[in-house]
């Protein structure tokens, strides 16, 4: 692959690869580690990508670096990082705080669904799962954030 066309592919998606693997690890610097990661791959693997269909190939690479990071020795074994990410309002913030706290695979589910607009379809292909189970999963995420959520706003 060409350094430009290489170039283009992180200036356009970059941030979506970051923000995907944010909202697995929940880790600014594990997250900058997979979206590098990805980039390398795709760098040096030189794969056919379907025009139009590149961001869907990152963000599948994305999502399985990041449940490999997440299996890894080496993350189970040290502490995490204590970091704060800054929002324009502290209902945004507390929502974060609620997704963050589900299990990975509703997280990323979760983003991929919200905050990237993909289909139940699409997200079935990315992270290589029926369409049931992207169902399913999104169906019992939105019963766990409504759960917290109502428990977090009895006690405020």
């Amino acid at each position: 692959m060409d350094r430009n066309t290489l170039c283009q592919l992180f200036s356009e998606y970059g941030n979506d690869v970051f923000r995907l693997a944010l909202s697995y690890l929940g880790n600014r610097a594990d997250a900058e580690d997979v979206c590098q990661t990805v980039f390398l791959k795709l760098a040096s693997s030189d794969p056919i990508l379907i025009p139009g269909k590149e961001k869907a190939w990152l963000l599948t690479c994305s999502a399985n670096e990041s449940k490999n990071l997440l299996k890894s020795f080496w993350r189970r074994n040290t502490g995490a990082l204590d970091e704060t990410i800054q929002f324009s309002s502290q209902e945004d913030s507390h929502l974060w705080e609620a997704v963050q706290r589900l299990p990975p695979r509703y997280r990323g589910v979760v983003h991929l669904y919200y905050y990237e607009g993909y289909d139940q379809s699409e997200i079935a292909t990315i992270l290589k799962i029926s369409r049931s189970c992207v169902q399913t999963r999104l169906s019992r995420a939105r019963d766990l954030l409504r759960k917290e959520l109502k428990d977090d706003e009895t006690t405020l």
